[in-house]
């Protein structure tokens, strides 16, 4: 008589299969997932540069209707009604030291530490602020520090 048992279970074969499967999805997954991450941390930036810019204009034209002339102010978050978060007054680099702080530096630049510590500046021109000759001032592209 035969001894029939039954056999519960998986073999070595099967697990190590599975395994290399699983490393796969992760090696293909975990890029992409750093990459989201980059993506809206990018888009977060473009958002608040974007309200900077809208917020400068509003002020010149502010400005114009009640002093006669266009002009942005020293600190360009001051044209905003409500400050990004993490927004410090700070006025060096070498005090961004959180993630998602954002300060205006004393190098007129807007500067944001991102969740990897990479810091990324928008250089601020607020322009001639001298009589006839006035001028609102510039904003610069992003552009990522050393």
């Amino acid at each position: 008589m035969k001894n029939n048992k039954s056999r519960n279970g998986f073999t070595l074969i099967e697990l190590i299969m599975v395994m290399i499967i699983l490393g796969i999805m992760a090696a293909v997954a975990i890029p992409r997932y750093l990459e989201t991450i980059e993506k809206s941390e990018v888009a977060s930036e473009d958002a608040i540069v974007n309200n900077i810019m809208v917020a400068l204009e509003n002020f010149a034209q502010n400005k114009m209707l009640t002093e006669g002339r266009r002009y942005w102010p020293d600190n360009p978050f001051d044209a905003l009604a409500k400050k990004p978060e993490g927004y410090t007054t700070s006025r060096s680099n070498d005090d961004v030291d959180t993630d998602g702080e954002w300060i205006f530096n004393e190098f007129n630049q807007i500067v944001h530490q991102r969740n990897d510590n990479s810091r990324f500046y928008w250089q601020y021109d607020k322009g001639t602020q001298d009589g006839d000759g006035a001028e609102v001032g510039s904003l610069g592209e992003r552009q990522q520090m050393n």
